[in-house]
């Protein structure tokens, strides 16, 4: 069996792929240039020098303002239904009923009957006396 050689290097081959490669990689690229600040991070603002009396005659970015605060919303203020299963729970946070105090069956005040009363008074005499010691 003939054994295949490798073929010699060629140069001009080589350097030709190579161009292609770069062309075709610039035809895809973009360049961006509007550089933001992410909203999702929390800044650290810095205020300037305390002696310093140049004033900062910058205009606020609206786009960058309002993207800012959507970040901050609450899940069910920025989207109309949950996106996740798990924003399904607890999505709708309104009381289903409105709560009387005056319904018994509802409401349940915590009371204190006599023996918990009377464990109340010896446990506050108890550490009491632990730390007089």
């Amino acid at each position: 069996m003939a054994s295949k050689e490798p073929a010699p290097l060629n140069f001009v081959h080589q350097n030709a792929i190579l161009c292609e490669t770069i062309k075709k990689e610039q035809k895809h690229q973009k360049l961006h240039k509007d550089y933001r600040v992410n909203p999702f991070k929390k800044i650290n603002v810095l205020a300037s020098k305390p002696n310093s009396s140049v004033e900062d005659d910058t205009q606020e970015d609206e786009q960058f303002i309002n993207i800012f605060k959507k970040a901050r919303e609450v899940p069910t203020e920025k989207y109309d239904y949950p996106q996740t299963e798990s924003q399904s729970y607890g999505w709708f946070t309104t009381p289903l009923i409105d709560s009387d105090r005056s319904d018994i069956r509802l409401h349940h005040p915590r009371t204190m009957s006599e023996v918990t009363k009377y464990m109340d008074a010896a446990w506050r005499l108890k550490e009491q006396s632990e730390n007089m010691q």
